[in-house]
């Protein structure tokens, strides 16, 4: 039977946020980001494994972090990349797992991440012949902006969603992904395509956003408290 791994890449340095440290060590509602991210996991009765992928000389880890589960592994082989960091990862874990597990990779700094969600992605995929991934439908009108940041184009959204993670596909078929990707992919579902694979979209949610910008915590801290009411 397959079992469940989750991969953190938490080797980047969050310089959009304009922060002191790394995004995924900053603080929400009195504890870490990355926090956030171990305790769902943990939670998780089907995930066997998880493995934070850190860079090299990261200064901001504590072992403490390690006593929220015992399911968590920390690896200090993170890339320049997301997609390297995640490579790094999977070949680190290769004698702890099997081919056919399931890997998830779900973003360091993506602390809004519910039970029940976790819980719908994985009875949506464990069955499934490739994987995928939570993700939105698109609601807002796109516009493709010139040189001069004036509107150039309408974009149809039809058809359009907007990726989230976790990302769920077997250990085998990613790490081949990722091997043979020419250039760098922006996540890992880009990759599986490029086998032409075809990741199924599992409807995510708006709390399940990723911190990238400062207001962006200030917007999940009242999203979360709204939906613990």
């Amino acid at each position: 039977m397959s079992r469940f791994h989750v991969i953190i890449p938490a080797a980047g340095s969050g310089s959009r946020m304009g922060a002191d440290a790394p995004k995924q060590y900053l603080s929400l509602n009195g504890k870490s980001l990355i926090q956030h991210v171990i305790k769902v996991f943990d939670q998780a009765s089907k995930i066997n494994s998880m493995h934070i992928i850190l860079s090299e000389g990261d200064a901001y880890w504590r072992n403490a972090y390690l006593n929220l589960s015992h399911k968590a592994q920390v690896h200090y082989c993170g890339g320049d990349t997301r997609s390297t960091t995640v490579l790094n990862g999977l070949q680190a874990i290769e004698s702890q797992v099997g081919a056919d597990d399931w890997i998830l990779v779900h973003d360091a700094a993506r602390p809004g991440l519910s039970n029940l969600l976790l819980s719908q992605l994985l009875t949506t995929l464990e069955n499934d012949a490739v994987g995928g991934l939570l993700a939105l439908p698109l609601a807002d009108t796109l516009k493709r902006a010139d040189d001069a940041q004036r509107v150039a184009a309408t974009l149809p959204r039809a058809d359009l969603w907007q990726a989230q993670t976790p990302q769920m596909f077997r250990y085998a078929t990613l790490k081949k992904a990722l091997t043979g990707f020419n250039g760098t992919p922006t996540d890992e579902a880009e990759a599986i395509e490029a086998l032409g694979l075809k990741p199924k979209l599992v409807a995510g949610e708006l709390r399940n956003l990723k911190v990238t910008y400062p207001q962006d915590l200030a917007i999940l801290s009242a999203l979360l408290n709204t939906n613990s009411q």
